[in-house]
């Protein structure tokens, strides 16, 4: 949001009202939660095809100079040290307790050149907090603004960028990227990464070209019957790929250790905020797991589940998908974590029995 409290637009948003898009507030912006073609459409569409998405509301920080890599370390639980030039990685970003202030991704340029990733309605939590955090000879920037982002999602993602970028211009491995390379006229950073459980690409753009690129895009789709989507199908997606959200599956008084996120956190490595506390809590006391519903209803997120009488935890995301059916992630003492296990989940006073499957609920075709 803006300093008057009101909601703020991605470079994109006269795009979105053009084509039809149906605004909501989101993390501090107006975006689309879905175009004309509805929710189930443009989910199929990613699956099946390919479809557009606008991350601009994604922040992004800088991190430049010797000690650039060193700041990480200390900042994020995953182990930095390996990532080489144009690679990207995955990690939490800790507390001194433990508890998860966001999850982040990190691509390197250089060993002394760093841009973070950082969920929108964190921003600016996170820049407080890496701020405060960090020390040496680092020059650390919020430059979220400068950027806009467009996710380019589906089985036919590579084929629809490929008339428009030479094929040695794109990255060839997942969670890579190069720097510069030109779209439609655009110079852009161009990733092989994404949040919907399918291949795809992520382009950030400056902000004030990402109409441009949108536009770009949007021509060269048309052949591939490329879909605009909104973030109704970029939820249900990454449901599917049990793909964590923040404030869903973690937040500050979650550890990564408990929402299944255990090969991200490299508890060899001294040094990283909230390594003590996860070496002194022990063994995790709770569970992220998946649940199939076996009986009629829905479970949303924030739902309370048992195991027989009693109160065993609460889902943290779930609704049905187009893809798999009615599925939730959830949130369950560690005792009740085997796979085909039956739990109930309580949907508006009534008792809905509901199986633990195995995480994630869908997988891409090769």
């Amino acid at each position: 949001m803006n300093e008057t409290g009101e909601p703020l637009k991605t470079p994109l948003y006269e795009r979105h009202v053009a084509h039809g898009g149906r605004i909501v507030p989101f993390a501090g912006y107006l975006l689309p939660v879905q175009y004309e073609a509805g929710v189930i459409r443009e989910h199929n569409a990613v699956r099946e095809n390919v479809g557009l998405f606008d991350v601009s509301h994604m922040g992004e920080v800088s991190f430049e100079g010797p000690d650039a890599l060193t700041a990480l370390q200390r900042l994020l639980c995953n182990d930095l040290a390996s990532l080489a030039d144009g690679r990207v990685r995955y990690s939490p970003m800790l507390n001194a307790q433990g508890g998860v202030i966001d999850d982040v991704l990190v691509y390197r340029f250089s060993p002394d050149k760093y841009l973070m990733v950082v969920n929108a309605a964190n921003r600016y939590k996170d820049v407080k907090h890496i701020l405060a955090e960090s020390a040496g000879d680092v020059r650390i920037a919020d430059v979220s603004d400068s950027y806009g982002q467009l996710a380019l999602q589906g089985p036919r993602a590579e084929a629809l960028l490929s008339t428009l970028v030479p094929a040695e211009r794109l990255p060839g491995r997942y969670y890579s990227f190069l720097p510069d390379v030109e779209v439609g006229g655009v110079r852009c950073l161009l990733s092989r990464t994404g949040y919907t459980g399918e291949d795809g690409f992520e382009l950030y753009a400056p902000a004030g070209q990402t109409p441009q690129l949108f536009d770009a895009l949007l021509a060269a789709g048309e052949p591939f019957g490329l879909q605009l989507c909104g973030l109704g199908c970029r939820d249900t997606l990454r449901l599917e790929a049990a793909m964590p959200l923040y404030s869903h599956e973690m937040d500050d008084g979650v550890t990564p250790l408990e929402t299944a996120l255990g090969r991200y956190v490299k508890l060899d490595r001294p040094g990283f905020i909230g390594r003590e506390a996860l070496l002194s809590a022990g063994a995790p006391k709770r569970a992220r797991v998946g649940l199939r519903m076996k009986g009629r209803g829905i479970a949303r997120a924030h739902y309370p589940v048992y195991a027989g009488e009693t109160l065993v935890g609460h889902t943290t995301s779930g609704t049905h998908c187009p893809t798999v059916g009615p599925v939730a992630m959830a949130l369950v003492e560690a005792a009740h974590q085997t796979v085909g296990e039956t739990l109930a989940v309580e949907i508006r006073g009534a008792r809905v029995e509901a199986e633990i499957v195995p995480l994630p609920f869908y997988t891409r075709r090769a």
